[in-house]
């Protein structure tokens, strides 16, 4: 029996996706906590530990099982080519796979959401980021800087916006805002805002949270609210025209939006499709066709898509080994 395994490594959590061949066969799944991204250090080898204990559970009383193949989309490819190689390199020592390839979680999302094909994939959740791959295997990434460089329109640039709203009218500053009043439902009071906002560790993920808050704020017709969320869906149509540039070319370019900010709805998608309407290249938005799971698995199988160029790929050219019996302990982090 042949299959695949298809790998989502961030920095949260690593997924991986077991499909058997065969019409029907259900895949299977496991999930792990995730490595801090190949860039980090020891970045490799957290990456392989978290791999290693999402995968092998998979194929535990299979020995019959063959992996064709196994790809990783892993948050920091895209930053450290040769540690994805590496790694590439190190799995195919571990896993019963003919092949191994690694590339960026942005790749696999994108591939995922596009079919394989080539195209613009905006993603905006807590951060945001642009990624276009055109038919040569050229490739665009726009933005998805972090909270403090970039990431603009994103969950937490809308929350942080919307807060830093709410203390100017608190402070009498700015104009009155039903913001100010959302803002100490959801975090108490507003003197106390700052430290509320690191209490978790994660300032960003925190401010992302009173994005849905000013979106609210922004549909029922607070003026303050409406400015920032139309600003933000500028910034996210500016980095789509970027990337859709970039690419170069005069043909229509299939665009997709993903990502739970999408689930603001009209406040900030219409706005947002209306900057993509007025693109001198004709952009063609449509909804996504996968997530970054379906994505690993197509590259998996499939050498041959544009976004080939991005991958670290490594091939068997000796037996496979057997199936580990039990995966390896990651090793401490300072």
């Amino acid at each position: 029996m042949t299959a695949a395994v298809a790998v989502d490594l961030g920095k949260t959590g690593c997924r991986a996706v077991l499909w058997h061949d065969g019409a029907g066969s259900a895949p299977d799944a496991h999930e792990v906590p995730g490595a801090p991204g190949l860039a980090a250090d020891q970045g490799v080898e957290l990456a392989r530990a978290a791999v290693r204990a999402a995968v092998l559970p998979l194929l535990e009383g299979q020995p019959e099982l063959r992996l064709a193949a196994v790809c990783v989309g892993a948050a920091g490819a895209a930053a450290a080519p040769e540690a994805a190689r590496e790694l590439a390199g190190l799995l195919l020592e571990d896993l019963p796979a003919d092949e191994v390839a690694v590339t960026s979680d942005a790749v696999t999302a994108h591939a995922g959401a596009l079919g394989g094909r080539t195209g613009v994939v905006l993603a905006i959740g807590t951060g945001s980021v642009a990624v276009g791959i055109g038919e040569d295997g050229s490739y665009a990434r726009v933005d998805g800087w972090g909270p403090w460089l970039g990431d603009e329109g994103s969950g937490a640039w809308i929350g942080a916006a919307g807060l830093r709203a709410a203390l100017r009218a608190h402070d009498g500053r700015g104009p009155d805002t039903s913001l100010l009043a959302a803002a100490g439902a959801r975090f108490g009071d507003p003197d106390r805002l700052p430290s509320a906002l690191g209490r978790d560790g994660n300032p960003a993920r925190t401010a992302a949270a009173f994005a849905p808050d000013v979106a609210r704020a922004a549909a029922a017709g607070d003026a303050v609210a409406a400015k920032i969320v139309q600003e933000a869906a500028a910034a996210l149509g500016e980095a789509v025209l970027a990337a859709a540039h970039r690419l170069g070319g005069d043909d229509a370019l299939p665009v997709t939006i993903t990502g739970g900010l999408t689930g603001l709805g009209e406040p900030l998608v219409g706005p947002l499709l209306a900057v993509l309407a007025g693109s001198a290249r004709p952009l063609e938005t449509k909804p996504p066709l996968g997530d970054p799971l379906d994505g690993a698995r197509l590259l998996a199988l499939d050498a041959s898509a544009p976004h080939e160029p991005h991958i670290a790929r490594v091939r068997r050219t000796v037996s496979q080994p057997p199936v580990p019996s039990a995966p390896v302990t990651p090793p401490a982090v300072a």
